[in-house]
């Protein structure tokens, strides 16, 4: 099939959901301003205690500098990525998420350290970028099982999360396989001859996977999870809210990684909020006041996030629609090989 043929079906299937993700976000964000009482917002911010407001959007953009150390060691057995080439790549792709729809920016950050790490080929940062994935949702598992003993939650959130760790485990389960077997394996394993694409992808992985870094960016992730109940546990004392402050935290910081998994709307509005509102109300806060304080919380865990983003993109001198334009390329040339491969 030509190339044109096959990515028409991907472009359909794109924009759809495009188009269902926003309506998700539209429909949570109006169930949200709807009885929010927005106008007692503005008397609540200037009753706020701006020094727990300043920790907390400080503390949001420093986290991911654990991030850039992960990435970094992560990549560290396939050449030489400074603590500043992945820290960069990881705040320009998150400011890319803030402004471009399906998280274009996982994309973009690894297209832009491949740039700008001669050693690293794009198929090996896509590789580090899915192992960071699945060591965020044993992490993240982990903590969500940990919340079971802090609250009692409904059933169709219970079920949702058990759901969610088959899938970590099956997955983890492959990706361990895939980083320790060889390529030849997988071909008598399952009587398959993989495309092109897949066998450098494994082969990306095997060479990670035998090095004794992967065990440090592991616990690096850990660190990571955790750290991101900082900036929501000094909003919630700013706000002085009357739940418990690091219980409620730590339970909201968990179920809002668990939504960031579903594709969002640019800068997770509206589900963010969604999910902020309905946990804090399962801790007794009043229903408005929830959803009040989840605009507030969207905006200061946000707006520094694409202030640092587009002033590192500045100083690189890239243009994001270019960059987002030349990342797009780069990943359709790969599927275009693999599509002839296929064939082949």
């Amino acid at each position: 099939m030509p190339p044109r043929l096959v990515e028409r079906p991907r472009r359909i299937k794109a924009w759809a959901l495009f188009i269902l993700t926003n309506l998700l976000s539209v429909a949570c964000l109006m169930w949200v301003l709807n009885g929010a009482g927005l106008s007692h917002i503005w008397g609540e911010i200037r009753h706020m205690n701006w020094t727990w407001v300043l920790v907390a959007a400080l503390s949001n953009v420093f986290v991911f500098l654990l991030q850039g150390w992960r990435w970094a060691l992560l990549l560290k057995p396939i050449g030489r990525v400074s603590f500043w080439q992945a820290t960069r790549a990881i705040y320009v792709g998150l400011f890319a998420n803030e402004v471009l729809p399906l998280r274009a920016g996982e994309l973009i950050r690894c297209f832009m350290l491949s740039r700008s790490a001669t050693d690293i080929p794009l198929s090996v940062a896509f590789a580090s970028a899915l192992i960071e994935r699945i060591f965020d949702g044993a992490w993240l598992m982990a903590c969500f099982l940990f919340c079971l003993h802090l609250h009692r939650f409904p059933s169709v959130l219970l079920k949702g999360g058990y759901l969610l760790g088959v899938m970590i485990v099956i997955l983890a389960a492959i990706l361990g396989y895939a980083m320790y077997a060889k390529k030849q394996s997988w071909e008598l394993f399952f009587g398959l001859a993989w495309p092109r694409w897949f066998n450098t992808l494994i082969e990306d992985l095997h060479m990670i996977g035998h090095s004794r870094y992967l065990y440090f960016s592991f616990f690096v992730s850990g660190a990571f999870m955790l750290c991101q109940i900082l900036p929501i546990y000094t909003l919630v004392r700013a706000n002085k809210l009357a739940v418990a402050s690091w219980t409620a935290s730590f339970v909201m910081m968990v179920l809002l990684r668990l939504s960031s998994i579903v594709p969002q709307a640019p800068g997770n509005l509206g589900l963010f909020n969604w999910v902020t509102a309905r946990t804090l109300t399962l801790f007794g806060l009043p229903t408005a006041h929830a959803r009040r304080f989840s605009i507030v919380l969207w905006a200061v865990v946000t707006l520094p996030l694409v202030v640092v983003g587009f002033v590192l993109l500045a100083i690189t001198g890239v243009n994001l629609t270019h960059l987002h334009r030349d990342a797009t390329a780069a990943a359709k040339k790969r599927r275009g090989e693999a599509a002839v491969d296929s064939i082949q």
